[in-house]
């Protein structure tokens, strides 16, 4: 009896309904202050610096120019929180003194051998207040254990060799900056036993991969997190040490964030004398922006040093302006409020144009949320401005500019009860002009549905699909819109559930999160509508 009493007691405090409601998988105290920074910066640094493919002399790497402080200015000029340091890349060169290889900056020219990249910077940020990563490429090319095996050598019989080296690697970086380091990456998860070493120096850390991470790979290069982002995975997922935001689950019993990485040359992460012209536009960084942070994602932008160690000056020049616009528009709302509960109302002091709504929950009580609406009231009327799916450590809500005097927020499903830290609206200033609102994609008509007689449809999106992104489908007979029940992604001839999701208004949203291969037949949307339309229907992409 005392025991039904303490379950009901329990489910009236937390808003759940029911003795079986879904255990609320919760944070480590260290991933709510990772996902708290929001924005970090990635440093690659490498042999491919001077020369893009092949061997490099190492008389030849002398960066007498460089200036650690620098590249914390420009992580500080967009107010990334931490340095993610490529200590040693798939190369296999050390920027660090070590005695596991002679491949590294002790035989260079650079200080007489004397220099040491990592010290330097970890110094730096230690003065400056700047968190820092460090990542060790588990393979190396002159082992013979190459890119994507996790540091497993093609060469059985030089495994067990290669292990000391690797985690004799790990423990010379480690044992000297171990208590500053917040994150450890391993790219293309691990094989190597390092576990123990990591925990040793780092007890808590944020591991990227591997079979003990707590942190995810959002799964492309193109700074685009998937929308809704759930937090939590399965276990058995999360223990392959590679998965994805393709692995989300809302009721996952795991919980591992997104990390978006992203160069800031398009496909580009090394300095080249080549690779200037691709270098992002503001627009472009404020896409991913919105697509990564506005999502609740972790923005891992991307720097690169040239030869001399310095970011070039035109780089320092986007990572200000990324940062100012950032500032621009998000430092000071016109107003905002927190609260608990399925309703949170903010009123205005008097009737204002707004174009942006930021949300965050207290992640500490768990990414609850499931679905919500976002009214606002003119003239005495509520009107639906927006609707999401996931919140999380932040929404960013972007619309045609409205005039309102109140903002409420509705949460139409949630697990537990919704505990928002943050309502805030913001007028921008970009009006009506910006047809593009920060990632909404101009819609067009890609072509006629067959379908049969219930309804069904099929059609192959593969010629209009070229980038990993997120996709809105919308169907129309002539001016009616058609509305979708059902709808589900075919990749490459096999269903992916999850991939495809059908909203409220019948419009069906896809994800793409990788580079898809535009072959005919490879992206194909199947479903069904809720009536068969009486005319030949249009397919637009959004």
């Amino acid at each position: 009896m005392k025991f039904k009493f303490l379950l009901m007691w329990f489910a009236i405090v937390t808003g759940c309904s029911g003795l079986f409601a879904q255990q609320l998988v919760l944070p480590s105290p260290q991933q709510i202050l990772w996902q708290e920074m929001e924005q970090i910066m990635f440093i690659h640094f490498d042999p491919r610096t001077w020369q893009d493919r092949g061997a490099v002399e190492l008389s030849r790497i002398n960066p007498d120019k460089i200036d650690v402080n620098q590249w914390i200015d420009a992580a500080q000029s967009f107010d990334a929180k931490m340095i993610v340091y490529v200590a040693k890349h798939a190369s296999g060169f050390c920027w660090w003194q070590t005695d596991a290889s002679e491949f590294s900056i002790k035989n260079t020219p650079y200080k007489n051998g004397k220099g040491d990249v990592l010290d330097a910077l970890a110094k730096a940020c230690l003065e400056r207040g700047m968190k820092l990563g460090v990542y060790i490429y588990p393979g190396d090319d002159s082992w013979g254990a190459y890119r994507g095996g996790g540091g497993k050598t093609t060469d059985p019989a030089k495994q067990e060799t290669y292990n000391q080296v690797l985690r004799r690697q790990w423990e010379e970086v480690l044992s000297r900056y171990g208590k500053q380091i917040i994150e450890v990456w391993f790219d293309g998860s691990v094989v190597v036993p390092l576990e123990d070493i990591i925990k040793k120096y780092v007890p808590t850390p944020i591991v990227f991969q591997g079979p003990f991470a707590t942190i995810r790979w959002v799964g492309n290069e193109r700074g685009f997190c998937p929308y809704p982002n759930w937090y939590t995975v399965d276990s058995k997922d999360a223990l392959t040490g590679v998965s994805t935001a393709e692995h989300s689950h809302p009721d996952g019993d795991t919980w591992m964030p997104v990390e978006v990485d992203v160069p800031l040359k398009d496909h580009s992460w090394f300095w080249s004398a080549t690779n200037e012209n691709l270098l992002r536009s503001l627009d472009e960084l404020m896409d991913i922006y919105y697509q990564s942070v506005g999502r609740g994602a972790m923005l891992l932008l991307n720097a690169a040093p040239d030869t001399t160690g310095l970011i070039p000056v035109k780089d320092m020049e986007l990572y200000q302006q990324f940062g100012d616009e950032i500032r621009r528009r998000f430092d000071k709302s016109i107003a905002e409020t927190s609260g608990n509960g399925l309703t949170v109302e903010l009123l205005l002091n008097k009737a204002e144009m707004i174009d942006h709504v930021v949300l965050q929950e207290d992640i500490s009580f768990g990414q609850r949320v499931r679905q919500y609406v976002i009214e606002g009231r003119a003239n005495n009327q509520w009107t639906v401005i927006t609707k999401g799916l996931s919140i999380g450590q932040k929404r960013i809500e972007y619309f045609t500019p409205v005039k309102v005097d109140a903002i409420r927020l509705k949460v139409v499903e949630s697990t537990y009860t919704p505990v928002i830290r943050r309502l805030a609206v913001f007028n921008t200033g970009l009006g009506e002009s910006s047809a593009r609102l920060q990632g909404a994609k101009i819609q067009k008509n890609i072509g006629e549905l067959r379908m049969a007689s219930d309804g069904q449809f099929e059609f192959d999106l593969s010629p209009f699909i070229p980038l990993a992104e997120q996709y809105n489908l919308r169907f129309r007979a002539g001016n009616e819109e058609v509305r979708a029940i059902q709808a589900s992604l075919w990749l490459q001839g096999v269903e992916t559930p999850g991939f495809a999701t059908v909203s409220a208004d019948g419009a069906v949203r896809i994800n793409i999160t990788a580079e898809p291969d535009m072959k005919k037949g490879s992206i194909v949307i199947k479903g069904r509508f809720d009536k068969r339309p009486s005319r030949a229907c249009q397919i637009y992409l959004q």
